[in-house]
Parts: C-alpha cells; sequence; structure tokens
C-alpha cells in the first residue's frame, strides 16, 4: 500500500514564521512503536502537502497499527530529536485501505484533539505473495539453509530470503515461506532469480574425477497469490460480517466459574476471546461497522421456546450491533435473560444469512459479501443438514468461520472445512468452492489473539475471488494490473 498524506490547519504558534514540518510514520511491533519511515520537510507551511510516499506490504489477516507523528523542525539543529511535537494519529492499515481516503484530528500531548488534522491517501500496488516449498537432499552430512536472491538492474544480487537450517540431515526440507512479489522481483514476473539448483563444490570437481554435485534444490510447489488485488476486490464491493453463539447447555451454567459463558469480572472468556480478535479485523471492511448478532440453542423470552437463530440483542426486525463492542454488550446482557439448552444445530443460521446472500446475488452487480463467525463449544447435531446449507452456500458470496470453544473432540468438524477434500451434501453434490475455515480455540488459547484471527481470516480473500471468478466478475484494479494473466490464486 502506498500512502501520501496531507495536513490541514497547523496551529502557527509563533507568529512571526511557520512549521517546518515533518511526518515519522511508525508501526506497532510486539508492544512497541518502530519507525518505519518520514517523509521530506516542508519549509514554512501550515498545511502541507507531502510528495513521499510511504509504501508497506499489507495483510488482510493481520492487525497493522500505525502511528503519524508530525514535528517542527525549524528550531532544531539535530533532526528529529530536538524537533517540537506537534502531534499524532494512530489508525490501522485495514482502516486507511478500506476507506480509501482516512482523515483523522491530530491530538496534542495528554490526547486532546487539536485544529490541525491529516489526511492519508492510500494507492495499492503489486503485492502478490509468492509461496515457495523446497527440498534439497544432500549426499553428505551438513547443517544445510538455502539463500534465494534477486538479481537487480546493475546485476547485482540482493538477498530475498534465508531458510532455517535443518540439522544434520542428508533430506532436509524447509518450510514453507511467503514473501512478497515487489521484494522477490519488484513485481516483475520475467525477472530472473539466482537458486542454486545442482550444488557443486569447486574443490570437490577439482579433487574427484566423478564428482557430479553436493546435493539437488527441488522446488516441490511455487503458488503466485493475488492477494492485494483480492483486496481491491474486497475493497470494491461491501463486506458484511454476522456473528452467531452458541448458547447450548453443554458451555455450562453462566454463573458458574468453569461456564465457558462465565463473565469474569476481570478476564474475558473463549467466546469473547475469539469473538473480539476475528471481529475487530473484520470490523475495518466492514461497510457499515454494523455487526447483526444471533444466538442458537436457547430457550428465549417471552415463551421460552428453544431458538437456533435468535437476534442476541432480543430485536428480530433489526439484529445489528454497533461494532464489535455492540455486540459483546448485546452478549453480555443477553446471557441472563436465556435458558441454555440444545441441540447444537448450526444449519438455521448459515440459511439465514444465505438468504440475505442469495438476494445479493440476483442484484445486477452483485458487489456485496458477507462472513459468518459461528463460535460453538461442541459437535452439531445437524451435520446431514448443516452439509447441505454449506454447499448450497457455496453458490452464494458468502464465507463461513467457526471457532471451536472449549476442550470438546472436533475431529468431526473437520470434514466441514474442505482442506482435507472436498466437502458434499447428503445426496452427493460437491461445494462449488471451499467457503468454510474451521479452528479449535484451544490451538491459540496460550498465544496471541491476533495468531487466530490470521489463521481463520487468511483464506477469506481467496474465498471472494474464488467467487467473482465463478460469477465472471472482474475485479476493478488498476491500469498497473491489466497485464496480470489470471486473478485465479
Amino acid at each position: 500500500i502506498a500512502q501520501k498524506e496531507e495536513w490541514g490547519g497547523i496551529s502557527d504558534r509563533d507568529a512571526l514564521s511557520k512549521p517546518d514540518p515533518c511526518v515519522l510514520i511508525k508501526m506497532q511491533s510486539h508492544g512497541q512503536w518502530l519507525e518505519v519511515d518520514r517523509t521530506e520537510v516542508i519549509r514554512s507551511s501550515i498545511s502541507p502537502t507531502f510528495s513521499k510516499v510511504f509504501t508497506l506490504d499489507f495483510y488482510f489477516e493481520e492487525v497493522q497499527r500505525l502511528r503519524y507523528e508530525l514535528y517542527d523542525i525549524s528550531s532544531s539543529h539535530n533532526g528529529i530529536k530536538e524537533a517540537d511535537f506537534l502531534g499524532a494519529m494512530e489508525c490501522t492499515l485495514g482502516q486507511i485501505v478500506s476507506q480509501r481516503k482516512l482523515s483523522r484530528p491530530l491530538l496534542k500531548q495528554g490526547n486532546t484533539v487539536g485544529k490541525s488534522f491529516i489526511m492519508v491517501r492510500p494507492s495499492v500496488t503489486l503485492r502478490s505473495l509468492f509461496l515457495i516449498l523446497l527440498s534439497f537432499p544432500l549426499y553428505s552430512k551438513s547443517d544445510p539453509f538455502l539463500e534465494i536472491f534477486r538479481i537487480n538492474d546493475d546485476s547485482s544480487l540482493q538477498l530475498v530470503h534465508r531458510t532455517e537450517t535443518v540439522m544434520n540431515n542428508l533430506n532436509p526440507v524447509w518450510k514453507t515461506f511467503k514473501t512478497s512479489l515487489n521484494s522477490l522481483c519488484s513485481g516483475d514476473h520475467d525477472r530472473p532469480l539466482k537458486v542454486q539448483w545442482e550444488c557443486i563444490n569447486p574443490k570437490y570437481k577439482i579433487k574427484k574425477k566423478n564428482y557430479k554435485n553436493s546435493g539437488i534444490v527441488i522446488l516441490n510447489q511455487c503458488k503466485v497469490i493475488h492477494s492485494l488485488i483480492v483486496i481491491k476486490q474486497v475493497f470494491d464491493c461491501h463486506l458484511f460480517s454476522q456473528v452467531a453463539i452458541d448458547f447450548t447447555a453443554s458451555n455450562g451454567d453462566p454463573h458458574n466459574s468453569c461456564s465457558l459463558h462465565y463473565i469474569h469480572p476481570y478476564q474475558p472468556n473463549e467466546y469473547l476471546k475469539a469473538l473480539v480478535a476475528v471481529g475487530e479485523i473484520c470490523q475495518d471492511y466492514d461497510s457499515d461497522k454494523m455487526f447483526p448478532a444471533f444466538g442458537f440453542g436457547a430457550r428465549i423470552p417471552p415463551d421460552f421456546k428453544v431458538s437456533h437463530d435468535f437476534a442476541v440483542n432480543f430485536n428480530e426486525e433489526n439484529p445489528e450491533c454497533a461494532g464489535i463492542q455492540g455486540v459483546v454488550e448485546a452478549y453480555q446482557n443477553c446471557l441472563p435473560k436465556l435458558q441454555l439448552y440444545g441441540p447444537t444445530n448450526i444449519a438455521p443460521i448459515i440459511q439465514k444469512v444465505a438468504r440475505s446472500a442469495s438476494q445479493e446475488m440476483h442484484t445486477k452487480e452483485a458487489m456485496q459479501y458477507f462472513i459468518l463467525l459461528i463460535l460453538t463449544d461442541g459437535v452439531i447435531t445437524d451435520m446431514a443438514d448443516t452439509r447441505e446449507a454449506i454447499v448450497q452456500a457455496s453458490h452464494l458470496p458468502m464465507s463461513i468461520i467457526i471457532v471451536g470453544v472449549g476442550s470438546a473432540d472436533f475431529s468431526d468438524m473437520q470434514m466441514l472445512d474442505g482442506d482435507d477434500g472436498i466437502l458434499r451434501s447428503p445426496k452427493g453434490e460437491p461445494c462449488l468452492r471451499d467457503i468454510v475455515q474451521f479452528v479449535p480455540f484451544r490451538n491459540f488459547k496460550h498465544g496471541s489473539p491476533a495468531e487466530l484471527a490470521k489463521t481463520v481470516l487468511a483464506e477469506v480473500p481467496n474465498q471472494v475471488v474464488d467467487y467473482y471468478n465463478n460469477k465472471g466478475i472482474k475485479p476493478k484494479v488498476p491500469s498497473e494490473f491489466e497485464s496480470s494473466r489470471t486473478f485465479a490464486p
């Protein structure tokens, strides 16, 4: 993502001179703000437009936090270190890209809002992901690693990637890795790479008459995924996220601290952790920031009949909540009013969202796409109906993310995820495309919430592009992408 900045109405504190503004851009990493780059200095300006472009790799499935800091260096002789701090703005890269033009007020010391503002304009550049899997059999003991270099315009070599070292292994297989196409070859598909496929040791070649090589590099897999072209397509359509929460009795009494629905005064339960981790990322791209939230498997007031698709805010006419925080509040407010019951049926909620997606599919432009996040604690009891619902939904602009909460045996749930084969309906009809991603929360219980979000959302961009490719709808991409031969992964 390339970004340009404009600042408006910088406070002119010195009546005799105007500030000489400069902007630093920082990205948060492990809780620390690290400088990425900085703009040029514009002399004597209270409304500067900076020509410097910041280029950042953007990942849909991650929260990438940015901070823009504005300084006046007119009185500084040692650059930023002694410059006057004028204010800052924080946001996520996802917010910038999804809004296309982000304008925010400048916050001064103590987070007080000033009169100045910043405007950031993004543009998408080609940053496809290059996935590569290599194996490297050797014929002598070694601790091998592999380096891949790009060949620059001046014929110099630049290191692109160095694999991990595989200790004492004659047939090592390195982990799959990804790098941007820009880093790999500046977006040039015809630019050569230097990888020594047949490994020749010059000393051995001289000494040994029958010497052929010391090993062979084998490229097992290479995928070019147009992930940012996909993202561009996502932004040209409207993304709508919806949430469904399991309120069956197997979760345990919410008043009991052992319950998966227990509301602890100091730390969120697993449902809330999963909801916030995934929902915060979806929120940046959701068109209206309103999340319809549903529940299933509970007896609900006033007649306390079992429902498998009720509104968590109990407003069936308008189940939407304002942002993920609104979903959290609705969830906490509804718990005391419900009777957790059962069974664990998720087909009704999939069919409910599918009806909305089906209506969109029949519109002229069909530029709305739906993401359904299902949080459940156990193996579902309507597997046949669920398989049928998913197969039918695979024809619609829709993706389904299922997060398994708790310690139940989720082995049967893996069948719904098409990674190990094509899911079929009970009648044998196959899914048109893979739209389900299932992840047990316990795999991330002791890790970062960002890792959970990254895992469950990583497939969404390709699922979106698969849908539009199947419908014959081409993404609206900048002219520089017209030479791209295909948008399929």
